[in-house]
């Protein structure tokens, strides 16, 4: 094989190695991704049922129960348009309290609550995820601009 041809040969085995490397982390990225769903989506049944996705809001006063002496807990999280039942069972964030910020890692159960791996609160009292921040905001506008009045489900808080 003369010096040219191997040149050519070790550049395209180098080329299919990189493309081969590339297929590869992306494909571990996409199964490693998790999205952040509005509450409003998830009671619409806009999620994806095969995978973990992240939902924020506010944690609804007066939804939190907890049985003592257990880990397991229930609550409520909402977008100020719509609200989505949590549970969840292990230690909770110290900053955990009802009216606060929140966002919850899990999926829907088979009986429609978000089952929740991980809950994580704002940091102080100035800061919430900017998803939740968002998506707050969105519905806020929505009924700020008479919008959302009427326009369907998760309306009458």
């Amino acid at each position: 094989m003369t010096p040219r041809k191997q040149r050519m040969l070790a550049v395209g085995l180098a080329g299919v190695g990189i493309a081969l490397a590339t297929v590869f982390t992306l494909t571990a990225m996409k199964d490693n991704m998790m999205f952040f769903i509005p509450v409003s989506d998830v009671v619409a049944g806009e999620f994806p049922s095969d995978r973990n996705f992240r939902v924020g809001g506010l944690v609804v006063d007066g939804s939190v129960n907890r049985d003592p002496g257990s880990l397991e807990m229930s609550f409520r999280v909402t977008d100020l348009r719509c609200e989505l039942p949590v549970r969840y069972t292990g230690v909770l964030p110290d900053l955990f309290r009802e009216g606060q910020g929140v966002v919850a890692h899990g999926r829907i159960s088979n009986e429609g609550d978000f089952e929740a791996d991980t809950i994580l609160a704002k940091h102080d009292e100035n800061y919430m995820a900017p998803e939740v921040a968002e998506s707050l905001a969105e519905h806020v506008s929505e009924q700020t601009a008479g919008l959302a009045q009427g326009s369907g489900e998760c309306d009458s808080l």
